[in-house]
């Protein structure tokens, strides 16, 4: 995928963010305040807070999409993977956040001085899980179509802000019901949540990071490919690593030795020709060729 289609399509699902945290955020902080929510005004903050989630993922995918410089041959999209792990940081704050506020209110046992909020609370938290879902959807799908960690950073954002209104919802009707205690046991659950989608994220950039090597059944489609092609006689050494949301691989083909070196050439312009052309997501091939024992 071009860069620019990268860059335009991440643009777009990250403003549908800003504007619909924008908008849902005011709507619970308002509902909080007139229902008498505590639950439902720290879920509001939470929402606002994706608001700049979604900034740094317009950041992260502008820079990584520049295209290589005289000071950077090799290109960006490794700042992809920093934007995914500020990202995941926000998310893993946020999660600790909640469960210490939960474990405040659990160790309290001060659950009687607590106010009764009203029924447009349990409206807005239902409204807000649904919202926050179809948002978790609709930015997992493009994450997954361009290949990007910092919108599906977003999603889980998204997916984590759905589960702090289930808790929200919990706690609203369990203190609406005489059960107060409700709402933070509900919160301590879903931290948990959170933390685990925060470390997800962040294993996965640092792998990119890191020159990790693709997955096995991936170097064995390539391997099987290069193979086919003509004049290919074997593969001597076969090494690949993922650089941001690209992959960079190396091939030692073996051919004919006593083929001339313009005929080797040509075969190992086809075979580098025809693997960018099959697999979009290589970025750059080193081929060597060696001749065949």
């Amino acid at each position: 995928m071009e860069q620019t289609s990268f860059k335009q399509i991440a643009t777009k699902v990250s403003m549908v963010s800003i504007i619909g945290n924008l908008v849902l955020s005011v709507f619970k902080f308002l509902a909080g305040v007139l229902a008498n929510s505590s639950a439902m005004i720290s879920d509001a903050v939470h929402s606002s807070s994706d608001v700049i989630s979604s900034v740094i993922v317009i950041i992260g995918v502008r820079i990584s999409s520049k295209e290589s410089d005289k000071n950077h041959p090799y290109g960006h999209e490794r700042l992809e993977c920093v934007a995914a792990i500020i990202l995941a940081t926000i998310l893993l704050l946020t999660g600790l956040s909640i469960g210490y506020l939960a474990l405040e209110k659990i160790f309290s046992n001060n659950y009687e001085n607590l106010e009764i909020p009203g029924m447009l609370a349990l409206i807005a938290a239902i409204i807000s899980i649904v919202s926050k879902e179809a948002m978790y959807w609709y930015t997992r799908h493009y994450a997954k179509k361009i290949d990007s960690g910092a919108l599906m950073a977003d999603a889980w954002h998204h997916r984590s802000d759905a589960l702090s209104s289930i808790g929200a919802l919990i706690g609203i009707f369990g203190a609406m019901n005489g059960f107060p205690v409700m709402e933070p046991l509900a919160s301590l659950i879903i931290t948990v949540f959170i933390c685990k989608a925060a470390y997800d994220i962040y294993i996965d950039a640092i792998d990119k990071m890191i020159d990790k090597s693709c997955d096995e059944a991936f170097e064995k489609e390539i391997r099987d490919f290069v193979l086919e092609q003509d004049g290919v006689l074997g593969i001597d050494v076969l090494k690949t690593r993922l650089f941001g949301n690209k992959i960079y691989v190396d091939v030692e083909i073996a051919c004919d030795g006593n083929k001339t070196l313009y005929e080797t050439h040509a075969i190992a312009h086809q075979v580098h020709d025809s693997l960018e052309y099959t697999y979009p997501k290589i970025k750059h091939i080193m081929i060597h060729v060696n001749p065949a024992k």
